[in-house]
């Protein structure tokens, strides 16, 4: 396969809003009330401006045939000093099952490794099974710690915790 990574700049923010927004339709409805999850959608499509322009961290796209197909938002962990956290990490379904998300997990890995980082940890949402395989396979495994997180509709929805060492 041809796969490639890089890091994302400005102009390439409409590409991960579509691989965000794509992820979320595919996967996400199930936790929602449509009108909230029609308007998260639509947030999750036009907020990556925004967050390149903060340089908090950085977003890695990965590509297969030169198609960016995935992308991963990594930086320091606001929770747990000295570690990194994947503070996202999406693929278009058309990359679902192709090898692209894990090239692309490799290269989030060393780049963290390269920073300096010696631990890495990611939440992710307890009932979403295919993320959760998924994570394990990249050598993450579960910590124990769980929490609820609020999406913006006043419902904590339950997450679990990944980490792994660098």
């Amino acid at each position: 396969m041809d796969f490639t990574t890089f890091q994302a700049s400005a102009a390439d923010a409409d590409t991960i809003g579509e691989i965000h927004a794509s992820s979320w339709l595919a996967a996400y409805g199930p936790f929602f009330a449509p009108e909230f999850f029609a308007q998260a959608v639509r947030h999750r499509r036009t907020k990556w401006p925004a967050v390149l322009a903060e340089r908090k961290g950085a977003v890695l796209l990965g590509a297969l045939g030169g198609r960016p197909l995935a992308f991963a938002f990594i930086g320091e962990s606001p929770t747990r000093p000295g570690s990194a956290e994947i503070h996202s990490c999406f693929a278009h379904p058309d990359g679902w099952g192709t090898g692209v998300t894990a090239f692309l997990m490799a290269a989030a890995i060393d780049r963290l490794r390269e920073d300096g980082y010696r631990h890495v940890h990611l939440w992710t949402l307890r009932d979403t099974a295919q993320s959760r395989r998924f994570y394990a396979k990249c050598g993450f495994a579960e910590s124990g710690e769980t929490r609820g997180w609020d999406f913006g509709d006043g419902n904590l929805l339950p997450q679990v915790e990944y980490g792994r060492g660098l």
